[in-house]
């Protein structure tokens, strides 16, 4: 979590020293047309984090235009390469081509070649003058674009337009500086969905992003909950209901926090829906809380490395003036998670274990509107109704 943290916090920093102690970057329309797309693009940025939404729209439409503009000047010029008839002779080899462009200084083909090789790995273009024409013709999109203009309609109000956006960048989600930004896109599709009360769309979009497969490794994003009839799972969802959510926190430990928000909401959205039973809102409850404690009990061990788990009070109690834990607990609706666990425990016919889960939140006072709701259902439990979907 620090580290997350952390990184945000430098890039951050790191750009704004970018422009207060270098004054010669300063941006004007006069030199607009000099910059490279992707300096049009933190141009954009600075202007949405100012509130300048209309001249951000701009700038991010402007970078599209540049990187459009670039990839096609590269594609004519490639395209011209392999036009010539002596190029033709060599086939459709990548690898015969190098040699070529190597041995006679073809400094513009040499340019293409190089673009391409620092976009993709070498696998991507499977030595073929065909295949490096179609990414180069890919690279002509432009997604993170897409995105921020996206971003620019979502806090001006129309959804919709934010929605179309947000699918164009994630059709491009192949050419993505950053591939795992791809489930950022989704989690912004499943929340204009939420707030459209499209709530069949939402579902499908969280549960893709939970099986879907990270690009990075290849293997599915959640790789305990893609296994339907995993023994894992099973024997966690045993020992929640048989033993407590005490014991439960002892023997497991699950840190994937990417997959953390999708579990919470799925988890609210069943449990809004009546679906208590084990694949539904319990089991995604059960994640998103082992998660979230995993992550709490990380930076306890980072804070001093012989701590021992003792209970949920015990852990809370030593974490309370950690900031980073306060704001990580806000961000995740932790206590919401919890009171909600507990419900579903209750409607499954496990009172100790609910009431195990009651007793903590009634003892926090950081627990909020959670804190009256659970001393509420230790004096008169009750399978209580949400008045609204999450």
């Amino acid at each position: 979590m620090r580290s997350r943290i952390s990184v945000v916090a430098i890039r951050a920093a790191g750009l704004l020293g970018l422009f207060l102690f270098f004054p010669s970057l300063v941006f004007s329309q006069s030199d607009s047309a000099s910059r490279p797309w992707w300096y049009t693009m933190e141009k954009g940025k600075l202007l949405f984090r100012s509130g300048e939404y209309g001249d951000a729209l701009l700038a991010f439409e402007d970078s599209r235009r540049q990187r459009r503009e670039r990839y096609a000047a590269l594609e004519r010029q490639f395209v011209a390469f392999l036009a010539r008839p002596e190029i033709r002779r060599l086939g459709d080899s990548l690898e015969r081509l190098e040699t070529w462009i190597a041995e006679r200084n073809e400094t513009a083909a040499a340019e293409v070649l190089g673009e391409l090789y620092y976009r993709y790995p070498g696998d991507a273009l499977d030595d073929s003058a065909a295949r490096a024409l179609y990414q180069l013709d890919r690279l002509k999109e432009y997604p993170e674009a897409e995105y921020w203009i996206g971003e620019i309609y979502r806090v001006e109000g129309e959804l919709s337009l934010a929605l179309i956006q947000y699918r164009k960048a994630l059709e491009g989600r192949d050419i993505l500086e950053n591939p795992g930004f791809a489930v950022d896109l989704l989690y912004k599709i499943a929340g204009i969905r939420r707030v459209r009360q499209e709530y069949v769309e939402m579902e499908n979009t969280l549960n893709g992003i939970l099986e879907g497969i990270d690009a990075a490794t290849g293997r599915p994003r959640d790789a305990l909950w893609a296994e339907e009839s995993s023994f894992a799972k099973n024997a966690m969802r045993r020992t929640l209901e048989n033993e407590g959510i005490g014991r439960f926190l002892v023997l497991y430990r699950y840190n994937n926090t990417l997959t953390e928000p999708a579990h919470r909401l799925l988890g609210f959205f069943y449990y809004a829906s009546g679906r208590y039973n084990p694949g539904s809102a319990l089991d995604h409850l059960m994640f998103a809380f082992l998660i979230q404690n995993t992550v709490i009990l990380e930076e306890a061990l980072r804070d001093r490395y012989d701590f021992t788990f003792a209970g949920l009070d015990d852990l809370m109690n030593r974490m309370a003036r950690n900031r980073l834990v306060s704001a990580y607990i806000e961000e995740t609706e932790y206590y919401k998670t919890a009171y909600y666990l507990a419900n579903v425990l209750y409607g499954e016919g496990k009172l100790a274990q609910a009431r195990g889960v009651w007793e903590f939140i009634a003892g926090r006072d950081d627990a909020g509107e959670w804190q009256s709701r659970a001393r509420r259902q230790l004096r008169s439990p009750v399978q209580e109704r949400t008045v609204e979907m999450p």
